[in-house]
């Protein structure tokens, strides 16, 4: 890849406080999730209802818009932007602190310590985030206007189902989101080195190389991506055994017992191409953001002592 020629030089800027993480991330976290939302609702009714009607990408699409009107799509964005934003703060300043620690920046594709980095930031990113995706797919799963919004949907699960609704599924989430943060961030460092070996800024290979990191990272992860999203949703289901289950083994006999291997990679699709770009604009958003931001201050007059 080529290496822009900037106002300065993207190498020699400072290591960004973690003020400026935090704000790149929570920006880059909510344009990925308000913008990928639509898919992310096909991948979500894939995943919870295996019948013909959902057995692709555009006959669920054709379905929730002929059904329910192309507007359902976009149930639930308000709960994952709500989350997205202190979420991916935490997550992007908690992995830029660790790649210091770790010495991920230093010569060479450092694979392990950038995957120790991006679990790291996983643990802090989960907790805020669990309970707002529980939300997202509970109002992504209603076949009518059964929440006005996303307080209605919170209060009726806490009245409901207790508090515990809002995190049953968090070890599922853990165990699904260290690995796939780690080989997403891992993959990421590799990528962005190799397609730009120079280290400038470069928005193609930070595209390209987020959107290769996040499908990878996804199709991975996808057989604990089905689980967790039986874990969260089982309050809404209508089938019986589904609303019974009770953790992650639990869930993960049924999705064997009512569809073998294949039952593991419902959604695949869908969610390769919800990563692929999200993680594309990720990246691309965040290291713009944080370009720009660090540009001005490298730019600013210094005070003399």
């Amino acid at each position: 890849m080529c290496n822009h020629d900037d106002e300065f030089d993207y190498e020699s800027i400072p290591a960004a406080p973690m003020h400026v993480n935090m704000a790149c991330g929570a920006l880059a976290g909510i344009t990925e999730h308000a913008l990928m939302h639509p898919m992310d609702a096909v991948k979500t009714r894939m995943q919870t209802q295996p019948t013909v009607a959902y057995s692709s990408i555009s006959t669920t699409l054709s379905r929730i818009a002929s059904k329910e009107g192309a507007a359902s799509l976009w149930r639930g964005v308000s709960s994952v932007v709500a989350g997205a934003g202190p979420a991916h703060a935490l997550s992007f300043a908690i992995y830029e602190h660790f790649k210091v620690v770790f010495g991920v920046d230093e010569d060479g594709n450092r694979v392990l310590e950038s995957a120790a980095a991006g679990a790291c930031a996983t643990i802090a990113h989960d907790g805020l985030m669990t309970p707002f995706d529980v939300i997202k797919q509970r109002m992504q799963l209603q076949s009518g206007a059964r929440f006005a919004n996303t307080a209605a949907c919170a209060k009726y699960l806490l009245r409901t189902e207790g508090l515990r609704a809002f995190y049953v599924s968090y070890p599922t989430t853990l165990t699904m989101n260290i690995p796939y943060h780690s080989v997403h961030f891992s993959a990421y460092e590799y990528f962005k080195k190799s397609f730009n070996p120079q280290g400038g800024y470069d928005p193609l290979s930070h595209c390209m190389a987020g959107g290769l990191a996040g499908g990878m990272a996804a199709a991975i992860t996808t057989p604990l991506d089905v689980v967790k999203t039986l874990l969260q949703t089982r309050g809404v289901s209508e089938d019986a055994a589904v609303r019974k289950v009770n953790g992650f083994s639990d869930a993960a006999k049924l999705v064997y017992q009512r569809g073998g291997v294949k039952g593991f990679f419902r959604g695949f699709q869908p969610r390769i191409l919800t990563h692929m770009p999200a993680a594309a604009i990720s990246w691309s958003t965040y290291e713009f953001l944080k370009m720009t931001v660090l540009g001005d201050i490298t730019k600013q007059p210094q005070l003399s002592p």
